[in-house]
């Protein structure tokens, strides 16, 4: 489908990006070598390109087995905006559309097809059959680490996948995965049999979020602080159950947000309305079980809450990795407390496999570390991937708070006293009860005679965890990795014990979140920008698409910021590659003209951080093509016929090449007809070429207007 041999001129053509991302590059050049490899890349990371571009440069058909629905359904409708020919075929569609797309499939019509696994190698392997007869190029296997029965999202129907490699031998097989530890790595290579692949691994650092865990106590009052710092923002809240995925939305809608609840216990036509809803923006907030957000390519999410802990560090990474797609500044907090840990214990455990229910239940007390941090979180994220990173990195509430210190030494030889007379045979829970004399039944009568019992009852629950949590990172105390941990002394508790040695404990401060005033990224133009989500909004509704796959909230920040005015401009911008610049170029830069004008801004694109080079303009590979048929004779209709694009992007790729002197505008158009428009465009006072255009004859061109207007810029005329 591309007729250019170099990756980089199709991400700009179909994608409207300069530059690639992470391993994207070589990830894609390994791929067009059609060998195997394996990709590791955070979501949000540009894994999908990783296929897309080899899919438009090879001559077939490529398939991508995806377990997610609403992200086929995603993923096809934003390739077919961006001029690519692409459909899936899964349980959602009737018998007729899935005919209508094997016809396609038949004719040659498609360059990627998505679909279900079980599609694949259901119904005797019938359907892989009829795919072996089609030229089949590349077989991308999206979430690689649902095979492997070590992931945290491990499903059976994956394993079957391992046949791929026999049923379509020699064609290269790209498998991806945004969250795999070690052991999840290597069962993907072992099962899908990949031949000698590439591995790459990116960097699992989302620069972009900033990590907060705050005391999961009054959860709901401090949830409600944190949303006053992202008014207006879509954002999804994460629950256990669905009882409080409905509970938090009633709570959320009474305090006057717009919230809706979603989780399996609801019919799938409530479930896929809310879904919709929320993707559309017509609902900032989900309140949801994990049932939700798998394959949502939602780009503009700018927080993720969890009300209750995860299973695992993988499904917290993947959850708080669907914030901040678009590289924009967000939020994730975590509401933490041990309970959550004990109550999910009997969750984790997988029946008749004690092998695997070991291996989930060390995840369950890694995340449970991750609550317990005194360092920075996004390290310890960072090392559960095996990636190195600084101790502090800046955006994490432990680095953020300033880590202020006071002579806790007596607060420490309590503790440390209690955890000796227990013997060193109980859990923090049970310490701190005796500390503070609880009452309960539960704690031994031969307990509530010891000389510490009671001894710490001026202390909140709450501060005595914190205290607990410094002692443990200082190494004044240690605890077993057990199912119920316990606490122990270490050879630096007897220092402590004798008055030796003064320990210094941090201060209990405000959580760090509240503190933190809503950043603003950019110096845009904040009306502007709101201006510009109307009108994206009003052309999603007309194409009813989600409107970030019309553009990002990236790009149309990028249009705030900027203000390009004119067309060559706008192609600096990214997002707006050859078929958007053609669909949505002119009523955006319309917009952003009228803005200006009203106001009298004028146009940043000379402080935009990257150099603009005009030759890059112009030397693009599909415009020279036209200026080639151009030359050899062919009028604009001939080209975009030869060529499948339509006459206004030819005219456009013309009045390009004379604004860069590569062309005549006397070969383009007689003199007559220059004379006829240049007078309208001198002295047109309304930004766009839409007022020029209503002044002059129906029959003269959008194309022609443009050409002139390059040709007069060129004179310096304007």
């Amino acid at each position: 489908m591309s007729s250019t041999s170099d990756p980089k001129d199709v991400l700009k053509q179909y994608f409207g990006y300069t530059k690639f991302r992470h391993y994207q590059e070589q990830i894609i050049d390994h791929v067009l070598d059609k060998k195997d490899c394996m990709v590791l890349m955070p979501t949000g990371g540009g894994k999908s390109l990783c296929y897309q571009i080899p899919a438009l440069m090879f001559e077939g058909l490529t398939l991508v087995i995806s377990p997610l629905i609403a992200l086929m359904k995603d993923q096809v409708d934003a390739l077919k905006l961006n001029g690519i020919p692409a459909a899936y075929l899964n349980s959602a569609l009737s018998g007729q559309q899935q005919t209508a797309i094997i016809d396609q499939l038949k004719n040659k019509e498609l360059k990627l097809l998505y679909l279900a696994p079980e599609r694949l190698i259901g119904n005797q392997g019938e359907f892989s059959r009829f795919l072996q007869t089609l030229e089949i190029s590349l077989i991308a296997i999206d979430e690689a680490h649902c095979i492997s029965q070590w992931g945290h999202d491990f499903r059976p129907e994956y394993i079957q996948l391992s046949t791929l490699k026999t049923s379509f031998p020699g064609t290269p097989v790209i498998a991806l995965t945004a969250t795999a530890d070690r052991l999840t790595k290597e069962d993907i290579l072992k099962q899908l049999k990949l031949d000698n692949p590439g591995i790459f691994v990116s960097s699992f650092n989302r620069e972009n979020i900033r990590y907060f865990v705050a005391p999961k106590r009054e959860s709901y009052s401090q949830l409600l602080d944190f949303l006053q710092k992202h008014e207006g923002e879509s954002g999804i809240i994460y629950t256990l159950s669905r009882a409080s995925a409905e509970g938090v939305a009633a709570s959320l809608k009474a305090d006057g947000y717009d919230a809706l609840p979603y989780h399996a216990g609801l019919s799938r036509e409530v479930r896929e309305k809310h879904q919709d809803m929320f993707i559309k923006d017509e609902v900032k907030i989900i309140t949801a079980t994990i049932a939700f957000g798998m394959g949502i390519d939602k780009s503009n999410v700018r927080f993720v809450v969890h009300m209750d802990l995860p299973k695992n560090i993988e499904g917290y990474y993947q959850e708080t990795g669907r914030a901040g797609r678009d590289g924009l500044k967000s939020d994730v907090l975590l509401f933490y407390s041990y309970a959550d840990v004990m109550k999910l214990q009997r969750f984790v455990e997988v029946e008749n496999n004690e092998q695997q229910s070991q291996v989930m239940l060390k995840k369950l007390q890694e995340m449970a570390e991750y609550g317990n941090l005194r360092t920075c979180r996004r390290k310890y994220l960072l090392n559960y991937f095996d990636e190195e990173a600084e101790s502090d990195c800046g955006s994490c509430d432990i680095c953020l708070n300033d880590k202020e210190q006071f002579d806790g030494t007596i607060i420490a030889q309590k503790a440390l006293s209690a955890v000796a007379r227990l013997e060193q045979n109980f859990g923090a829970g049970y310490v701190i009860d005796v500390l503070r004399g609880s009452k309960s039944e539960k704690i031994r009568s031969k307990h509530k005679q010891l000389k510490t019992y009671g001894v710490g009852a001026d202390i909140s629950k709450d501060a005595w965890n914190h205290y607990i949590r410094d002692l443990l990172y200082l190494g004044f105390l240690s605890k077993t990795n057990t199912q119920f941990p316990v606490l122990k002394l270490t050879e630096k508790s007897l220092s402590v014990l004798r008055g030796e040695e003064k320990v210094m404990l941090f201060k209990i401060q405000e959580t760090v979140y509240q503190t933190i005033e809503k950043q603003q990224e950019l110096p845009m133009e904040a009306s502007l920008f709101d201006r510009l989500k109307l009108l994206r909004k009003k052309l999603a509704v007309s194409e009813n698409v989600p409107p970030y796959i019309i553009f990002s909230d990236a790009t149309l920040k990028e249009l705030a910021t900027y203000m390009p005015c004119n067309m060559e401009d706008l192609q600096e911008i990214s997002g707006f590659g050859a078929v958007k610049l053609e669909k949505y170029g002119e009523v955006f830069l319309e917009e952003v003209v009228e803005y200006c004008s009203l106001r009298g801004l004028k146009s940043q694109m000379d402080k935009k951080q990257k150099k603009r080079k005009r030759k890059s303009n112009l030397k693009t590979p599909t415009k020279m093509e036209s200026l080639r048929f151009f030359r050899e004779g062919k009028s604009t209709e001939e080209i975009a016929k030869v060529r499948e694009l339509s006459v206004s992007t030819i005219e456009s790729h013309l009045s390009d090449c004379v604004q860069e002197g590569l062309l005549d505008i006397l070969e383009v158009m007689p003199q007559s007809l220059i004379d006829e428009i240049a007078p309208v465009i001198i002295e047109n006072t309304i930004p766009g070429l839409k007022p020029v255009k209503e002044k002059l004859r129906n029959d003269i061109t959008y194309g022609q207007i443009r050409a002139v207007y390059n040709f007069l810029q060129r004179k310096g005329t304007l």
